[in-house]
């Protein structure tokens, strides 16, 4: 049974007479009987009663109507969303991020990406950048948001958005600092805190070479894998740490955020994908990120 024989069985059926039917279905009328003594034979019943001047559905024709009409429906719909799927107006894109850009650009980006493609489901994942890039080669996610370097030549890199780095110290040792701005010279008998290297090798770099720049290599007493829980560590007075600007719009009790006086480089947080297969959902992400990077424009903008 094929849909066509469905869609000539409903439209005699509506109009009860074969040629309205036929100019309906935009054929002549002897193919569209030819076409319902088709689907008669193949489901072994007869579905109209036939007359010189009439056309009567049978019992089993009345029957066969709300299930043909359901099953016509039902493939339309289907179609429309194959059509949808294929736009990139339906389905679902997987977004891996790192921490810190829940801190700057998710905030925007999330609500406007829902906003624009209502079809669209984003399935949002944090992570860490050294398992995130995997999980994309891997095409376990979609984009995600992370540190550079990437590496993989299976990989698109695009940079997103820039932030400065400050310093988060614990509320209890304000009065050990002055007011204001810190110098990272400041800091160098402190306990750090940071994270391990091979979680950002590129964020960690520039960090330890900040305090190297300042004469002194920092003593890290502690790691933590995602910023939440490095600043969680420092409010509880464990040590202090260096991060990312837009961390400041984690406010948690006792932790107190100071710029620093030393001129650092920025942080960069980018967004990568997969190149070979481009789904339309994928880059209707990639240039919406990119629109919501640059409209956070300038540098510590992000934070």
């Amino acid at each position: 049974m094929e849909l066509r024989h469905l869609r000539y069985f409903v439209a005699v059926a509506e109009s009860l007479n074969f040629g309205r039917a036929a100019r309906r279905l935009a054929i002549s009328q002897p193919p569209l009987s030819r076409q319902i003594r088709t689907l008669e034979e193949e489901l072994g019943t007869t579905l109209f009663v036939r007359t010189r001047r009439t056309v009567a559905l049978t019992a089993a024709g009345s029957a066969l109507l709300p299930d043909a009409r359901r099953l016509l429906r039902e493939a339309d719909a289907l179609k429309d969303g194959a059509h949808r799927l294929a736009a990139g107006e339906a389905g679902t894109v997987a977004v891996g991020f790192i921490s810190v850009a829940a801190y700057n650009i998710l905030p925007a980006l999330v609500p406007e990406f829902r906003k624009r493609h209502p079809g669209l489901k984003l399935a949002l994942q944090e992570g860490v950048t050294d398992a995130l890039l995997p999980a994309l080669a891997q095409g376990e996610i979609d984009v995600g948001m992370i540190l550079p370097p990437v590496a993989d030549s299976r990989l698109i890199y695009r940079p997103l958005v820039h932030d400065r780095l400050m310093v988060a110290l614990p509320a209890r040792s304000r009065r050990r600092f002055p007011h204001g701005p810190l110098a990272l010279a400041a800091l160098a008998e402190e306990p750090f805190i940071l994270f391990p290297r091979k979680v950002g090798p590129s964020l960690y770099d520039l960090i330890v070479g900040c305090c190297q720049r300042a004469g002194f290599l920092p003593r890290i007493d502690q790691e933590a894998i995602q910023m939440q829980t490095i600043v969680s560590l420092v409010a509880a007075g464990m040590g202090v740490s260096i991060v990312p600007t837009s961390l400041k719009h984690l406010r948690r009790t006792g932790v107190e955020y100071r710029p620093l006086k030393d001129k650092t480089p920025p942080v960069e947080i980018g967004l990568a994908w997969g190149g070979s297969d481009e789904s339309p959902s994928v880059r209707a992400f990639v240039a919406l990120a990119s629109e919501c990077g640059s409209q956070l424009g300038r540098l510590g903008d992000g934070g």
